[in-house]
């Protein structure tokens, strides 16, 4: 049986072709990132190109991209009908540049933690790690000059040596 571009897909064909759990299927639906529509029998009934989305979904599930992340790029995308080239363009170019900043954000984690674990010291005066007097409290909790993909914090007491 030849399938086309407008047929539509029962839950578990998305299921079986993308790997996705019906469960996680239903998840990824009422956060916004995929939909689909009622038939007359009220089933669920997916457009094709919801596996490209899926996919996606995928990706960045395997890379710990926040669904947050991943639902303001799909901000470019339609879901009542297939993305357009100039769609997946647009998506592609945020995509890309998403990564950079993770990729430079995760680069810079690995050259703090390498040298703070590295040389053991928890040096009061470079030490990012290093809270004296619970100065960072009010930037929130955890690690706050370590967060990934956010500038350190300066903080006349505790701010980083200059590199």
């Amino acid at each position: 049986m030849q399938t086309g571009p407008d047929d539509e897909l029962t839950i578990g064909e998305v299921s079986r072709r993308t790997g996705v759990s019906v469960s996680a299927l239903h998840f990824y639906e009422r956060r916004g990132l995929i939909a689909s529509r009622r038939n007359g029998a009220n089933q669920r009934r997916y457009p094709r190109h919801m596996l490209r989305r899926i996919s996606l979904l995928i990706v960045a599930k395997r890379l710990g991209i926040p669904l947050g992340d991943v639902g303001r790029v799909f901000t470019g995308l339609p879901l009542d009908h297939a993305p357009t080239h100039e769609e997946w363009q647009g998506v592609s170019r945020t995509w890309k540049r998403h990564l950079e900043e993770r990729r430079h954000a995760i680069e810079r984690l690995e050259r703090e933690l390498t040298g703070c674990i590295g040389c053991g010291c928890l040096s009061m005066k470079a030490c990012l790690l290093l809270n004296p007097d619970d100065a960072l409290q009010g930037q929130g909790p955890g690690p706050v000059r370590l967060r990934v993909g956010e500038p350190p914090q300066e903080n006349d007491r505790t701010a980083p040596l200059p590199r």
